[in-house]
């Protein structure tokens, strides 16, 4: 059974002990460990202490649950994702700079988008993070609200675009196992000649690094020509 809550956020809580052998850190290290070898439903408190070879309840010292757990294992991954010194001088150079590190941290820990959909508390990194990514938008408008929209509209393409990756990923459980073609009604339609336009794609990858800059280039053009091309 879980320690009654304290009060305050996980990041402001006082840390237990003087000096102990078990420390917050460690802990959330096992739990991204773990989570990126099988997945987030494997993250317990009671495997994360065996994996540090621990009782389940000395892990209460440092995190009142699992909610707590989840919220520190993003913030700690927000941090790959910060630009570490001065962001590129041009905007859109900036912007193509934080959504190239937010795919490669996504493809690293595939987990991360289910905690994203379930709006995690965000941390340092994490303010650190949207803070980086508005001064970006903040070098084509001053608007706030115009900032804000740039900012979700490459998350946005970003997310669905590394969404696609990791289902098309080897290992992924949501992996298709076939190819288009091994299905007997798409390979009727390709037969009968009712797919043309498609029938090209259906054996090669719809997912590669240069469609996914190719995209973000796209999207930049528009949002330069919404500010800059009227």
């Amino acid at each position: 059974m879980a320690a009654t809550p304290r009060s305050g956020d996980v990041w402001t809580r006082p840390r237990g002990g003087r000096k102990p052998k078990l420390t917050r850190e460690a802990i959330v290290e096992a739990a991204i460990r773990l989570a990126d070898a099988e997945g987030l439903e494997a993250v317990s408190i009671r495997r994360i202490a065996s994996e540090l070879g621990v009782r389940a309840m000395s892990l209460y010292t440092h995190i009142d649950a699992k909610e707590d757990l989840l919220d520190l294992m993003y913030d700690v991954v927000a941090e790959e994702v910060l630009v570490q010194g001065e962001l590129p001088d041009g905007w859109r150079e900036a912007l193509t700079e934080v959504a190239r590190r937010e795919r490669e941290a996504g493809l690293r820990h595939p987990w991360m988008l289910q905690l994203a959909g379930r709006s995690p508390r965000i941390g340092p990194n994490g303010l650190r993070h949207i803070e980086q990514s508005l001064a970006a938008a903040a070098r084509l408008t001053d608007d706030p609200e115009g900032m804000l929209a740039i900012v979700k509209t490459i998350d946005h393409y970003m997310l669905g675009f590394i969404t696609m990756e990791q289902q098309a990923a080897e290992g992924s459980p949501q992996r298709v196992q076939t190819t288009p073609l091994e299905q007997t009604y798409v390979r009727l339609l390709v037969e009968r000649g009712e797919l043309p336009h498609l029938k090209p794609f259906l054996e090669t990858s719809f997912c590669s690094s240069d469609s996914f800059e190719l995209g973000l280039k796209w999207l930049l053009d528009g949002i330069e020509h919404e500010y800059r091309g009227k």
